[in-house]
């Protein structure tokens, strides 16, 4: 009888993860930005086993639902 045990990287199988820089873009704002959203808990980061922050995608996508869009000259 074999013995299954969860899989321990479940929270990361949820969507893609961008980087600082890709959140930026998205945002249209610095990456230093980024970080500091995610230091001060207005973002939720992964750390990659480097140390480096990434961000789920969905979560990005929800949150850029709610920032109000740039107006182009008229």
């Amino acid at each position: 009888m074999a013995i299954t045990t969860p899989h321990t990287d479940a929270p990361l199988q949820q969507g893609a993860l961008l980087t600082p820089g890709e959140v930026a873009v998205l945002f249209r704002v610095d990456p230093k930005t980024v970080t500091r959203w995610a230091q001060a808990g207005k973002l939720s980061a992964v750390r990659t086993l480097g140390g480096h922050r990434r961000f789920h995608e969905a979560e990005v996508r929800q949150l850029l639902q709610g920032v109000p869009q740039q107006r182009t000259g008229e």
